[in-house]
């Protein structure tokens, strides 16, 4: 992405105008005065329909939404629980299959392990990259459009496609749970239960901090996204990242540094879950979370404001 920045912006035409072939564009009902109104060619609905336009986007809520449907017929064609072994994994499973409540609850925990994270990277990452891959972000630039509001136009897409994602998935989980397993309320591997007023509300709550959790994740991948043409190293890189994170987590020897690693607080979710919740880990998480989404959100502005477009 390498071309200097041009010197003239170039005119767009409002609603209502007509292009007469030239870099102006013309009001028919006021051409002779020589006032050419500019407006941003880029508007959210327009980013909006851009991302819902690419392939990768369905691509990823289908696998999102068939996930609990995947669980549901694993489940069902599973060996009976008493012909597993009683280990804690088999015990959460048949706790899945006791109702909508510990259903919808084991599939968010798996989605937020990896799912939710290379959606996340893949909303944030490929934003930039697929422009330039497309050879249009050039042109979005001269539109005229500027770059601050081009980078954030496709940042709030990218967030906001990565929030409906982690909302969606549990209301999704609940519903087929319900059908498949019954409306029972959450009973934990303790045999202690949460109503369901008490379960929506930190569900809820949980689902919002695995989305703070995850902007980390898309904030490194938004801005590889300007340092590279190629989608694929963008979300890679961040997934990488990502990876070698959880490996340095694990490392005693890092304590107490290792708290400061993107993911360290990744499971905290679950305290909100407990019959006497913690909010401990949770605070530092969602701190350091947004301590790393600020730190490479502001290096991917730097970098496009200075970065000369090629592609």
């Amino acid at each position: 992405m390498t071309q200097p920045k041009t010197s003239k912006p170039a005119l767009e035409a409002s609603p209502g105008q007509e292009h007469d072939g030239s870099a102006r564009w013309r009001s028919p009902r006021g051409a002779a005065d020589g006032i050419t109104r500019v407006r941003d060619p880029l508007s959210w609905r327009a980013e909006w329909g851009r991302q819902w336009g690419r392939r990768r986007t369905l691509v990823a809520f289908g696998l999102l939404l068939s996930l609990p449907l995947i669980l549901v017929i694993a489940f069902a064609f599973g060996d009976d629980a008493e012909n597993r072994r009683g280990s804690a994994a088999s015990r959460i499973f048949d706790l899945a299959q006791s109702g909508a409540a510990n259903f919808s609850l084991v599939v968010v925990f798996l989605a937020s392990e990896l799912l939710l994270i290379l959606i996340a990277a893949l909303f944030c990452g490929d934003a930039v990259p697929s422009e330039a891959s497309w050879s249009s972000l050039r042109y979005l630039l001269v539109a005229p459009v500027r770059r601050a509001r081009l980078l954030t136009s496709k940042a709030v897409i990218g967030l906001a496609s990565t929030a409906l994602a982690t909302a969606l998935l549990p209301a999704w989980a609940l519903l087929v749970g319900g059908i498949a397993y019954g409306w029972d309320p959450l009973t934990n591997p303790l045999g202690e239960n949460l109503t369901w007023g008490q379960f929506l509300p930190r569900l809820v709550l949980a689902c919002g901090y695995i989305f703070i959790t995850l902007l980390p994740i898309a904030a490194i991948a938004f801005w590889l996204g300007t340092r590279s043409d190629a989608p694929l190293a963008a979300v890679g890189g961040a997934v990488l990242i990502n990876i070698l994170a959880n490996i340095l987590d694990q490392l005693d020897a890092l304590e107490p540094y290792r708290n400061a690693l993107p993911g360290h607080y990744g499971r905290a979710w679950q305290d909100a879950l407990a019959i006497e919740p913690q909010w401990t880990d949770m605070v530092h998480g969602t701190l350091w979370s947004l301590v790393w989404a600020v730190a490479f959100t502001l290096l991917a502005y730097r970098r496009f404001r200075r970065v000369d477009i090629l592609s």
